[in-house]
């Protein structure tokens, strides 16, 4: 493959192997931490080679993938799975929907009553007690 080199950015890898959507996603990723190459936290210009294993915390899980093809050009999903051998834990499951109040259409606002019983039906601290402040005059 013509991208192909002995090593390439940690940062522009991970672009170039489709695991993060840009490149400058990758590399805030690395400045903020959450990124490791061999347990270690990186800066985007770390350079990694094949047998590397990379850990990317990104979106709410972490994928940790090990290094078997370097690359620098962006390509096709079907080739860039090619490039390094995922290892990570299943994603977890989707939560179930979250339930949702639902007003019929041009009914207006809820009146004091139905709005009570929206914060009680979702677990809100409910507006009793609380007292309005004075206006300054």
């Amino acid at each position: 493959m013509a991208g192909e080199q002995a090593s390439a950015r940690v940062d522009s890898w991970l672009w170039s192997v489709r695991l993060t959507r840009t490149r400058s996603i990758a590399s805030d990723a690395c400045r903020g931490g959450h990124v490791r190459v061999n347990d270690v936290r990186v800066k985007p210009a770390h350079l990694v080679r094949p047998g590397d294993e990379v850990r990317l915390r990104h979106e709410g899980r972490e994928r940790v993938v090990v290094v078997s093809k370097i690359i620098t050009k962006r390509v096709g999903a079907a080739v860039a799975a090619e490039c390094y051998v995922d290892k990570s834990p299943p994603p977890p499951p989707r939560e179930e929907s979250v339930i949702v109040a639902v007003r019929a259409r041009g009914a207006g606002r809820p009146t004091k009553r139905e709005r009570r019983s929206l914060d009680k039906l979702l677990g809100r601290p409910s507006a009793e007690g609380r007292t309005r402040r004075p206006r300054p005059e």
